[in-house]
């Protein structure tokens, strides 16, 4: 009698040797759906009170002041031009001084090919001097 060493034997079944991961993922699914049922729900809630109705017309008419920057960066102050740039800051500070609600809201239109360092050099004088209503109008022509 002999005895078959090595591996050319094949008429004997060899074992498995790779983990059955079956019953592991069965437990972690359920170990998942105990936790998402055990979390407690997000019941807070923040009572608002929303106006109702149209709201007042406003009573005072707030003015508008609108910077134009061509593209050569010269800037117009509603049409008139700015020269220095003790000129411009002196005008916000003109805007930026009195009551809050009376103040002029104060416009921005740069023009397509105006650098992007004027405008903001001008953005931030403003609210470096204090004009707390800024807008940028005339954003139509930077869609294509």
């Amino acid at each position: 009698m002999g005895m078959n060493v090595g591996s050319s034997s094949t008429t004997e079944d060899e074992g498995i040797v790779d983990i059955n991961t079956t019953p592991l993922i069965d437990v972690m699914l359920v170990l998942l759906i105990m936790l998402i049922i055990t979390i407690p729900l997000q019941t807070q809630s923040v009572a608002i009170d929303l106006p109702q109705g149209n709201p007042p017309p406003p009573t005072v008419e707030v003015p508008v002041v609108t910077l134009g920057i061509d593209f050569d960066n010269s800037l117009s102050w509603n049409g008139e031009p700015v020269t220095t740039e003790e000129d411009l800051q002196a005008r916000l500070r003109q805007i930026a001084t009195g009551p809050e609600d009376f103040r002029p809201e104060f416009h921005i239109q740069p023009n397509r090919l105006a650098s992007y360092k004027t405008v903001i050099h001008v953005m931030a004088d403003a609210q470096r001097l204090g004009v707390t209503k800024l807008g940028i109008t005339g954003q139509e022509q930077f869609v294509q």
